[in-house]
C-alpha cells in the first residue's frame, strides 16, 4: 500500500503563493509518476502537474509558468509551489502515486497502472 497525505492548502487573495506538501509512505520504491490533480466544485478531476522518475515533468496548460512541481527523494514528499494564484485555482487539491511497471515489494504485488490518492487539500483564491 501507498500512503500519501496532502497539507498546504488555504484561504488566499489573488496574486498570492502557497506550496502544497504530499507526505508519502509505504512501498514507493517503485511509483514512477507522482502527480497533483484538482477539482472545483461542480467539475470533473483535472491533471495539474506530474513529475515522472525520469524526471520528465507536465503542467496543465492553465497552471504553465506559474506552478512549479517537484520531488524530494530522501525525504519522500512531494510539492507544488503554485505562484500567482487566480480565483481559478480554487479547487480541492489531490496527490496522486502511479506504479508504471509490475513491482513486487517485500512480497506485495502491485500492478502497472495501480495508483494512490491523497484525502485532498482545499486551496481557495478569493478575488
Amino acid at each position: 500500500q501507498v500512503q500519501l497525505v496532502e497539507s498546504g492548502g488555504g484561504l488566499v487573495q489573488a496574486g498570492d503563493s502557497l506550496k502544497l506538501t504530499c507526505a508519502a509512505s509505504g512501498d514507493t520504491v517503485c511509483i514512477s509518476a507522482w502527480s497533483w490533480y484538482r477539482q472545483a466544485p461542480g467539475k470533473g478531476r483535472q491533471l495539474v502537474a506530474t513529475v515522472t522518475n525520469s524526471d520528465n515533468i507536465y503542467y496543465h496548460d492553465s497552471v504553465k509558468g506559474r506552478f512549479t512541481i517537484s520531488r524530494d527523494e530522501v525525504r519522500n514528499m512531494l510539492y507544488l509551489q503554485m505562484n500567482a494564484l487566480e480565483p481559478g485555482d480554487t479547487a480541492l487539491y489531490y496527490c496522486n502515486a502511479e506504479f508504471g511497471v509490475r513491482c513486487d515489494v517485500a512480497g506485495r504485488d502491485h500492478m502497472a497502472g495501480e495508483d494512490y490518492w491523497g484525502q485532498g487539500t482545499q486551496v481557495t483564491v478569493s478575488s
